[in-house]
């Protein structure tokens, strides 16, 4: 089959791998027919993710036909199916908390100690990102095998087009619980850092969940106006200076609740930016840190702070004495997909929730490299890109 392959720091290749063969009795293989390239997939294409290794297979926002299935799988050939990036086996601790990303069965037993010495505990599996989460092959690619079949993808009615639900698979899900993570309560304001595919979301989500005023914060001026199209208000920071026009914005006490969607590669000329981005070039840190900064200096006292966002390393530089004594309270981690999906997905089917609106260019399987380099380097023009196996075309 031709899969998408990583090669090194922006070199990803479409070639020519094995196909996938059923493993366990509770795995499917699926036939791909949509995937899209994240925002987080340009972190490993910047190299920024460890444990990369040539030739691993990306992409974790993926959905397709079921074309083979295990002895125990639920699933049934020919039905339509969206795939969870997060891999959860259903049954141990965690996923019986519904925390499906912290689940102790997701990743390969050969895979937990890089987790367990970088952060503690083993992560979760995810598709697509890494040995870190498992070295599991991603979805874009023609065909994936699909782990515990029986707990992640939901399967998608007759007549709903793929566009409408393939970012169930992700990007909606953690918009979604990134203002659900907000606690968002009725009249609060809600300032986003980010207006990337899950900024958008968590806008979108945030004025669902009774927000009355939605402050979405980036440089790009295309995704500004796309956020404005949800009814907030925007800050371009390379305009303003964000904390000056929260203040303005807010009457000096800040926003109930903040959301960092921008993560560990920050954008802006700020002088802690800067020198994250020199130890970072130096091999001295990591992550870029400055939205999550800005946010938690921004949050109004008693305020809360949601963090979507990736993030990978250790960082300093960290306001905790900010924290501590404003008395803020973060929630963060991987999302828990396969909770928010069965609700989601109806929201979409009632027409409450509209996703095709972030899909700025449809591509042949065989242009990922070129979508990629695309999202990478024009990110006000290019919002989501799609990739379809055997599309022919590109949009």
């Amino acid at each position: 089959m031709r899969a998408l392959a990583w090669h090194g720091k922006h070199d990803v290749r479409v070639d020519t791998v094995d196909d996938p063969e059923i493993l366990n009795p509770r795995d499917c293989i699926i036939k791909v027919t949509a995937t899209a390239i994240c925002g987080s997939d340009l972190h490993l294409y910047d190299h920024y993710i460890p444990t990369m290794q040539a030739g691993d297979i990306l992409g974790h926002e993926f959905m397709g036909e079921v074309v083979e299935v295990g002895s125990k799988s639920t699933l049934k050939k020919g039905e339509r199916v969206v795939v969870p990036f997060t891999i959860a086996c259903g049954s141990c601790y965690h996923c019986g908390k519904h925390q499906y990303s912290a689940c102790d069965n997701g990743l390969p037993a050969d895979n937990q100690d890089i987790g367990q010495e970088m952060y503690g505990q083993p992560m979760a599996g995810l598709f697509g990102y890494s040995h870190l989460t498992g070295g599991y092959a991603g979805g874009q690619a023609e065909y994936v095998r699909i782990p515990f079949s029986d707990v992640g993808p939901i399967v998608i009615p007759d007549g709903i087009e793929d566009e409408k639900v393939l970012f169930l698979s992700d990007i909606l899900p953690t918009g979604w619980m990134a203002a659900e993570n907000a606690q968002i309560e009725p009249g609060d304001t809600v300032a986003v850092w980010g207006c990337g595919p899950v900024g958008l979301f968590a806008v979108q989500s945030a004025f669902l969940m009774g927000a009355e005023r939605v402050i979405a914060i980036d440089h790009f001026p295309h995704r500004l106006e796309l956020a404005k199209k949800f009814g907030a208000e925007t800050i371009n920071f390379e305009e303003s200076a964000t904390y000056d026009a929260l203040m303005v914005m807010t009457g000096g006490i800040g926003p109930d609740a903040v959301i960092d969607a921008v993560g560990l590669e920050a954008h802006g000329f700020f002088v802690d930016n800067v020198v994250d981005q020199i130890k970072a070039s130096m091999f001295l840190g990591t992550d870029r840190t400055h939205s999550i900064r800005q946010a938690i200096i921004a949050c109004r006292k008693g305020g809360r702070v949601s963090m979507p966002a990736v993030y990978g390393g250790f960082v300093d530089k960290f306001p905790l004495g900010a924290f501590m004594e404003k008395g803020l309270t973060l929630k963060t981690g991987q999302t828990h997909v396969q909770h928010y999906m069965p609700g989601l997905l109806n929201a979409i089917m009632e027409g409450k929730i509209d996703t095709t609106f972030l899909i700025s260019h449809r591509m042949d399987l065989e242009e990922a490299p070129k979508g990629y380099k695309m999202f990478h380097d024009n990110q006000n023009e290019v919002t989501k890109v799609v990739l379809k196996p055997g599309l022919g075309f590109a949009a």
